[in-house]
């Protein structure tokens, strides 16, 4: 067992509703011990702040490039991030001090891998002299430099909570973790280790941004909507047909591949019990690639709160004889997973261990990441 750090992982996602804290105990390998976690939603203006920076971003062309309202949207962001800490250390009783290292993701506002090109805001720096403690950050990028696709990083801290449940005999290998955020990836661990992880298809986002443009809100809360609607099996085939599902390599989805029906393609509850079913099978479809099929599925990220994704994956899972379990039947936090594995990254990072792998990112071999932000000398200085 190496040293153990504690750290804190703070994640926004492409969801942009706000960001996710939690702390672990770890040597960055195979040792977790998980703290609490929270969450500090964004206020409206600024989800519009940050979309409106998405369409900003699209002209960026080198990684340091903040046009329009980027840099300061990046500031705020940060400064935002900082005060989540500094709420979350008071709310639950711990010293900025006993803290060694904050795993910062940043906010992906482009991510094109076939460009090599991938760009978070969040300003480490800032981050590591507004809270006082040392920032890892910018973890996508050397993956990008040395040929990987920049995601996913999670499977790295999904192979640790494996191994933790496999000891217990809590799960029949082998598993399966399903985050459905924004974007849905699966990680695969096999026997020995085997790692192998790759987006699946499109999580929350198409079914978010339907009933955002046919009812005003933000999501289809519990599934409530897609819940009085019907399948429309010719829609579902469109999204099932993609090429992404058939295509030889694996790779990763920007939020635009996949684009929500037109308005008079579907009533509303009709779209959202499709789109809740096209992100259901897109997993057990893209499961196909896998190198054995999953004995269990371990669901995590919001979509496991829509009962109707969660009965559609239950019954294709079953059809290819595999086991459907929401993470926390198992004692995890679906909900604080994503900032957890930030966390245990940046643990990862500062010891120099691989963040990703060929078979998660299709880098040509292991490779660490993270670029360091350390605390001011002063840091503990005016942050009593």
């Amino acid at each position: 067992m190496g040293k153990m750090l504690t750290a804190v992982g703070l994640m926004s996602g492409t969801s942009m509703d706000g960001i996710d804290v939690a702390l672990v105990e770890t040597d960055g390998e195979t040792v977790v011990r998980r703290g609490p976690s929270a969450g500090y939603p964004y206020d409206a203006r600024f989800r519009d702040r940050l979309k409106r920076g998405l369409e900003d971003a699209r002209s960026i062309d080198k990684r340091d490039e903040r046009p329009g309202s980027l840099a300061d949207l990046e500031r705020d962001l940060t400064l935002r991030h900082a005060e989540a800490i500094r709420t979350y250390l008071k709310d639950n009783n711990v010293l900025p001090e006993n803290i060694d290292v904050i795993g910062f993701h940043g906010q992906t506002v482009l991510h094109r891998p076939d460009e090599a090109l991938t760009v978070q805001i969040g300003d480490g720096n800032l981050l590591a002299r507004e809270t006082g403690i040392d920032v890892v950050y910018d973890m996508r990028a050397n993956d990008m430099a040395h040929g990987g696709q920049g995601a996913p990083l999670i499977p790295a801290y999904h192979a640790a909570l494996a191994r933790g449940l496999s000891a217990r005999k809590e799960i029949s290998a082998p598993v399966v973790f399903v985050n459905i955020g924004g974007i849905s990836n699966l990680t695969f661990i096999g026997a020995g280790d085997e790692l192998v992880a790759y987006d699946s298809g499109p999580g929350n986002t198409l079914i978010d941004q339907w009933v955002e443009a046919h009812a005003g809100i933000p999501y289809d809360q519990g599934g409530m909507i897609a819940s009085e609607g019907h399948i429309l099996a010719e829609l579902a085939d469109r999204y099932l047909s993609h090429p992404f599902f058939t295509a030889e390599k694996r790779r990763s989805l920007d939020r635009n591949d996949f684009v929500p029906p037109t308005g008079n393609e579907a009533s509303l509850e009709d779209g959202a019990r499709t789109l809740a079913y096209v992100t259901a099978a897109a997993v057990i479809r893209s499961a196909r690639h896998l190198p054995t099929a999953p004995k269990t599925y371990i669901i995590c990220g919001g979509g496991r709160l829509n009962p109707v994704i969660m009965r559609d994956l239950s019954s294709l899972a079953e059809a290819a004889e595999g086991r459907v379990v929401a993470a926390e039947a198992l004692g995890l936090n679906g909900d604080s997973m994503e900032a957890e594995a930030w966390g245990y990254l940046a643990v990862r990072s500062l010891t120099g261990l691989p963040l990703t792998f060929p078979g998660t990112t299709g880098v040509g071999q292991p490779v660490s990441g993270g670029r360091l932000a350390s605390k001011p000398a002063d840091a503990l200085k005016g942050h009593g």
